[in-house]
């Protein structure tokens, strides 16, 4: 995949230039300020979502013509749930295109205590080998991924969205990540409709689950303008089923607050195939999202996920992009596509029940996020349920008009994994930090140390370790 990374070139040479010609303070999303992420709420862009200029008068970001819908890029930092009460003027069909590119320079090195464990030669005659001996890896260039996004409004308050994956980890190839319709507005004129929709967010088809507020902040394989960090968590619940999802969102005296009812397949493809060895998986999510004052905002959400039985459960395996550190921790047969998970856990659970609580809070240039979460539920094969909890706190401190900013994130993970008699633990820290070049345009860089504990001396995680740096490019529009 090429034209990524001509692109990142070409938002290298950008960076060159005077940064006063560079000037691009992007405009707040609800305000109209200049602290687009501080004020920035559940329901972004109450004011008109603006097209920021230059002092030419030059537009250095694409206009919003699309209803009810995240900015690609920097304008969709701390935007949660698509925003019910924007601005965005409805002036027929309109049909839009983005896209998303991101390249990384890793420089990790793992290592680990694991017995050796040997295994008959691919071919017949062919020496043992080790599966727990690590593939040896460096420093490099890691291959460019790339989104492709487009949207259409299809009449006033209802619209249509794709997601493709232009170049992935795990998928070279183009390939649909999601697909669905978004109704914020009656299609009848009848009065009490009207009146309901003011209310109702009404979401279908093939998209990405609104369980837990980590998924709004983490990195979508190209789109990595989101995640003030280069890697997403250890347990990362993101993936895209068939369904549908209704909102309810309050307004005066119960401005911010929403509840969140849906129902999918709970898996990532749709099937007919198979019917006794899947049910359907149910989705709740309730929370308040209030700017209390200009400073300070604050927002706390608490989200569910259930399902009885599944043939392949997918919300903690639904990252087909695959995880942003490559190769750690994996054996010397490892390949960027068949390992494209290195670095993350799977509880391997067909029956799941999930609980997620997120609060946030950004008090002028600084935002404290955070994750407490119980995934609970056992294997087709196991008869016992198993429990895995998982913690993440984070902060980023944003400066010089939101262009530059530091981050730093702790992530635990512990509890019981398929096939193990005991509990295990995995610890990561990352530290780093971004450049906004101009809204469109980001460079970040993070420290990273991961460490696997009460991993069985067979299992090639035991005494498991990675760390060192990584390097990220990404463009968005």
């Amino acid at each position: 995949m090429r034209t990524p990374t001509r692109l990142l070139l070409l938002g290298a040479a950008l960076a060159s230039a005077p940064l006063a010609a560079q000037e691009t303070t992007v405009a707040s999303a609800t305000t109209g300020t200049k602290d687009t992420t501080t004020t920035t709420t559940a329901d972004s862009a109450k004011a008109k979502t603006p097209e920021k200029k230059e002092a030419t008068g030059i537009s250095v970001v694409p206009t919003i013509e699309i209803q009810h819908i995240r900015a690609n890029d920097q304008r969709g930092i701390n935007v949660f749930e698509a925003p019910k009460n924007d601005k965005v003027e409805y002036a027929g069909f309109k049909l839009s295109f983005g896209a998303a590119f991101t390249q990384q320079f890793q420089g990790l090195g793992h290592e680990n205590t694991a017995a050796p464990k040997m295994v008959a030669g691919a071919t017949a005659g062919a020496p043992q080998t080790n599966a727990n001996q690590l593939i040896q890896i460096g420093h490099g260039f890691n291959n460019a991924v790339a989104n492709l996004y487009v949207n259409a409004q299809l009449a006033k308050g209802i619209r249509v969205s794709m997601t493709s994956y232009l170049s992935a980890r795990h998928h070279n190839e183009t390939w649909v990540k999601d697909g669905y319709l978004q109704i914020d507005d009656s299609p009848l004129d009848v009065a009490p409709l009207v009146t309901l929709m003011q209310y109702t967010t009404v979401k279908a088809g093939h998209f990405e689950i609104n369980y837990g507020d980590g998924h709004f902040r983490r990195t979508d394989n190209g789109n990595s303008m989101y995640n003030p960090l280069v890697g997403n968590y250890i347990l990362d619940a993101f993936t895209t089923q068939v369904g549908g999802e209704v909102y309810l969102r309050g307004r005066g005296l119960l401005d911010g607050a929403f509840v969140m009812g849906g129902m999918t397949n709970g898996e990532v493809r749709g099937t007919i195939l198979n019917p006794t060895k899947r049910s359907p998986a149910y989705l709740t999510k309730v929370g308040i999202d209030r700017q209390l004052s200009k400073d300070l905002r604050v927002r706390l959400t608490g989200s569910s996920f259930a399902q009885a039985r599944s043939a392949n459960q997918t919300l903690y395996s639904g990252d087909r992009a695959g995880s942003r550190y490559y190769d750690v921790l994996e054996n010397t047969t490892s390949t960027e596509t068949a390992n494209h998970t290195s670095g993350a856990l799977n509880p391997g659970m067909n029956e799941l029940h999930a609980l997620a609580v997120n609060p946030f809070v950004k008090f002028r240039g600084l935002e404290l996020f955070g994750q407490l979460e119980r995934a609970r539920g056992k294997a087709v094969t196991e008869t016992a349920r198993r429990d895995l909890t998982q913690t993440v706190v984070e902060g980023t401190y944003r400066l010089f008009h939101d262009r530059l900013y530091a981050s730093a994130r702790y992530n635990g993970v512990s509890g019981r994994l398929a096939g193990m008699a005991n509990d295990v633990s995995v610890d990561r820290t990352q530290f780093g930090g971004g450049w906004f070049i101009n809204p469109l345009i980001v460079l970040k860089a993070e420290w990273v140390n991961q460490q696997y504990d009460d991993f069985p001396p067979t299992d090639i995680r035991n005494g498991g370790k990675f760390r060192g740096f990584v390097v990220e490019g990404g463009v968005a529009f």
